[in-house]
């Protein structure tokens, strides 16, 4: 089988079996995605739905946001993953947002990544699921079974991964094929015994091919 047609079969399985692809993170505006993403950055996104009802009822848009300290942010987030580093992040990319852009969150990635704690992938994230761009972000699921099925070959970084991911599958599908391979991997292709036997792209995956012992 070919890397192209593996891409072919692969994608046509998630666009047939997981029509439903979407961000796990609750949110109700720009705004609100792009705290949510910063506060996932080596957290779950279990975690984050648990700490964000409270920050967004206090603080639900640029401008509320822009006026709270990193302290006072702090003390909402503190269950999270570094968060001295991310309430600091917080206020002052509330600040920038209106500041630079009327508190109106940026579609342009580069303009995005000015932004405090915004770095590559959550720029992509937020272009890709706010504003269906073709923008591939690549986080430890992603990089972990692209890796597996065979869709990237002795990719080393996150960012050679992106590069084949984005040469071989189609602009319009790369908004959703992001969450094909995000929740494909924390529900399916696991990375402690992955669940293969019930996986329905096995056929097509490398690793099952490798490690079939039938």
């Amino acid at each position: 089988m070919t890397k192209k047609e593996r891409y072919e079969k692969v994608l046509d399985w998630f666009r047939k079996n997981m029509k439903l692809a979407e961000t796990e993170l609750d949110y109700s505006s720009h705004f609100q995605l792009l705290v949510a993403v910063i506060l996932s950055a080596q957290c779950t996104d279990k975690r984050v739905n648990i700490i964000t009802p409270a920050l967004f009822h206090d603080y639900p848009d640029a401008e509320t946001m822009s006026k709270a300290s990193p302290e006072v942010l702090f003390e909402y987030i503190k269950s999270c993953t570094y968060p001295n580093n991310k309430s600091k992040h917080l206020a002052n990319m509330a600040r920038m947002l209106m500041e630079k852009h009327n508190g109106i969150v940026p579609d342009d990635v580069e303009e995005l990544q000015r932004l405090p704690g915004v770095g590559r992938k959550t720029a992509h994230v937020i272009a890709a699921v706010l504003f269906r761009q073709p923008k591939m972000p690549v986080d430890t699921h992603v990089f972990r079974v692209s890796a597996r099925i065979g869709l990237s070959t002795n990719a080393k970084t996150v960012l050679q991964t992106e590069k084949q991911l984005v040469k071989y599958i189609p602009p319009e599908d790369i908004p959703d094929a992001h969450h094909w391979l995000i929740l494909h991997g924390r529900y399916v292709c696991t990375a402690r015994s992955p669940k293969c036997t019930s996986c329905g792209i096995s056929e097509f995956c490398k690793f099952y091919q490798q490690n079939d012992k039938r």
